[in-house]
């Protein structure tokens, strides 16, 4: 179909002409040449006029002995410009099957199938980039379908846990309907996942090689050591075999430098990643396996120090051909393998050596990243294909036109107008493809979470309530404690949650925390026993009788013409107001302040305890009564800078018979 003429001036690579169709930006078009016969072009810009429609085009090239190759005379104006015929665009730009074909999707507008291959992908690398929600995870799962059927073994570094589903089949009608129009069908796939167990109940424990080798351990350690603090580690690290001997081998040291070093290593050890029974690293690289190191809800310190163990192992280790060539997949590869400007993480020496020199021993590599411009552009460079999905932000776009051969400023523009599930595709042909990605045969584990949606968010919330995950403090004494101290045989260890405030006070310059039991109205001054001192209600107190406790708070004892000399009055009528109040008592003349409440220096009943949020099975929660006036009364005697809602937990033993 012709939609259109040559108009104005061409050059060997660009030209325009007048539509006479309807056309689309990026629509593939063939022109006949005088010397080469027929050329593949695309249009890159439309521009419309008043009474004509001007589409921009850019020439992609010929067939000559098997090769494309570029004009190298400028096309003639006037010269017919025809809709591409599908067989065309496949034979110039190769999209028929080759090598080992990945099928990804089909070529935007076109029913052509879009495959990669694979041997190219995972010898020469790959980087997905794409803005956070624009389908990164969802392409680089299609991509890990084709991958793990072939039996290539793949390691996915998870940060968020969002590759684990691709155990289950896709359920979704929509994308099971298309699927069947592609001759494709749901299926699940073998799936391993390792992390912190209690974070990830499916997952099972991550345990790395102890590294104990000087040069690793040195690597491992946070900060800068000293020279001695260098000496002394390497002295005791020749009589170590793990950690546990290691520690032992510097408490033996007799320098007083060894403090630091041994702060250092049981930082490390903390971590409890690493074991003296590692799992093997042929258990991690298996054949048709695809398997997860789940790192969700792991501090990112670990985090980094788990990336550099085991990619840094599992390089050693394909090096020796101790495991099969294996794919390896970085997601967040900006906070693994920063660009320099941003700083180095323990893993990024070790990302680079991949990068640079994995090819050779059959290592693949894929780095995906919602910030290219904070991704090495050393490791980026090695990437030779890229699969593009929406970039907006300018400092991205920009570190991807420079670090992604063929990106023309078309398509830099036309990379921040791309639909979700559509993808710009370069290294597979000289030119970017536009490309919709094929729906996935497995499970999405990162589709954004809706909460727009009332009913969902709201069961959510209830489910959420359900787990009865609270901010707590508990005392040192666990229930097994009790059962183990208690002379007398203990059924059962009630525990009882008792509602609290945990208040950041202020005076004359020093903040400290104050644990303040609502429903007792007290300071609690022992979180053991959970005894409270009760706060003074100073608003019910007049200025004489504050005086009077003031005094009485610094006294064990006191008399009555004690006070008369301290105040100079006769203090008869507040004493006898403060002891109907409970706030004094008297015996034989001498007065004492209630040992119940707490008045004066309330700093001395700091409470060092940090709220840990937690599940926790409890024969009994009290209901909080309002707190509002008890705050009030304690902003009397203290400044309140802030204040957090907690429970403390208390024991109370059941005993037999």
């Amino acid at each position: 179909m012709i939609l259109g003429r040559i108009t104005g001036k061409t050059t060997t690579s660009e030209f325009k002409f007048t539509a006479e169709k309807e056309v689309k930006k990026f629509e593939y078009i063939q022109v006949y040449h005088e010397v080469y016969e027929y050329v593949l072009c695309q249009i890159v810009e439309i521009e419309k006029q008043e009474k004509e429609t001007i589409a921009y085009c850019q020439a992609i090239g010929y067939k000559d002995n098997g090769r494309v190759k570029k004009p190298r005379i400028p096309f003639t104006p006037g010269t017919e410009a025809l809709e591409a015929e599908d067989e065309f665009i496949r034979n110039i730009i190769s999209l028929e099957k080759t090598g080992e074909p990945a099928h990804i999707g089909k070529l935007d507008g076109k029913d052509i199938d879009v495959y990669l291959d694979l041997n190219k992908v995972l010898s020469m690398h790959l980087a997905v980039l794409a803005k956070s929600g624009s389908g990164k995870s969802y392409a680089v799962g299609a991509l890990l379908e084709e991958i793990v059927t072939r039996k290539i073994p793949v390691i996915v570094i998870d940060p968020h846990g969002e590759y684990s589903s691709m155990k289950h089949r896709n359920e979704d009608e929509h994308d099971k309907e298309q699927l069947k129009l592609s001759g494709l069908s749901p299926e699940g796939y073998s799936v391993e996942e390792y992390g912190d167990t209690s974070i990830v109940h499916s997952a099972k424990p991550l345990k790395l090689s102890n590294p104990i080798s000087q040069d690793e351990l040195m690597h491992l350690i946070p900060g800068k050591m000293s020279n001695s603090q260098t000496a002394i580690l390497y002295s005791s690290l020749k009589h170590a075999s793990d950690f546990d001997s290691l520690l032992l081998a510097l408490e033996q040291e007799e320098s007083s430098v060894k403090y630091g070093v041994i702060s250092m290593v049981e930082y490390i050890k903390s971590t409890s990643v690493f074991s003296s029974n590692p799992t093997p690293l042929q258990e991690y690289v298996k054949p048709g396996n695809c398997t997860i190191i789940n790192l969700k809800g792991m501090n990112p310190d670990v985090q980094e120090v788990i990336v550099y163990k085991l990619c840094k192992d599992l390089f050693e280790a394909r090096k020796k051909n101790k495991v099969p060539p294996f794919f390896l997949v970085l997601e967040e590869a900006h906070n693994y393998t920063p660009e320099r400007s941003f700083g180095e993480t323990k893993a990024s020496k070790t990302l680079r050596n991949i990068a640079s020199e994995g090819r050779k021993f059959g290592l693949g590599l894929c780095v995906i990243s919602q910030r290219p411009a904070r991704v090495d552009k050393s490791v980026l460079s090695q990437c030779t294909t890229q699969i593009l999905l929406k970039v907006t932000n300018p400092n991205d776009v920009k570190a991807i036109s420079s670090s992604v051969e063929g990106i023309t400023t078309h398509a830099e523009r036309e990379l921040q107008n791309l639909p979700i599930g559509s993808a710009m595709i370069t290294g597979i042909t000289d030119v970017p493809l536009l490309v919709n990605i094929r729906p996935r045969k497995s499970m999405h584990g990162g589709k954004t979470q809706r909460i727009i949606d009332e009913k969902s968010f709201m069961e959510q919330a209830e489910e959420f309530e359900e787990e009865d995950l609270l901010g707590l403090i508990k005392p040192n004494m666990t229930p097994k404690d009790i059962k183990l101290m208690s002379e007398k045989p203990v059924k059962r260890v009630k525990v009882k949650l008792r509602p609290c405030i945990q208040a950041v006070c202020e005076d004359n310059g020093k903040e400290y925390k104050l644990l303040i039991d609502i429903n007792r109205k007290g300071i609690v001054v022992d979180k053991e026993t959970g005894e409270t001192k009760k706060i003074p209600f100073v608003k019910n107190l007049g200025r004489n009788e504050i005086q009077v406790l003031r005094y009485g708070f610094k006294k064990n004892f006191f008399t009555k013409e004690n006070i008369e000399q301290a105040l100079n009055r006769n203090p008869e009528n507040e004493l006898s107001s403060l002891q109907r109040k409970e706030y004094v008592k008297e015996k034989n003349g001498n007065y004492s302040v209630s040992q119940e409440h707490v008045f004066t220096k309330l700093s001395k009943h700091e409470s060092h305890d940090r709220i840990s949020y937690e599940k926790i099975k409890y024969d009994e929660k009290e209901e909080a009564r309002e707190e509002k006036e008890l705050l009030e009364n304690l902003g009397v005697l203290t400044r309140i800078k802030e204040k957090h809602e907690c429970f403390l937990a208390t024991y109370e033993p059941e005993y037999e018979g």
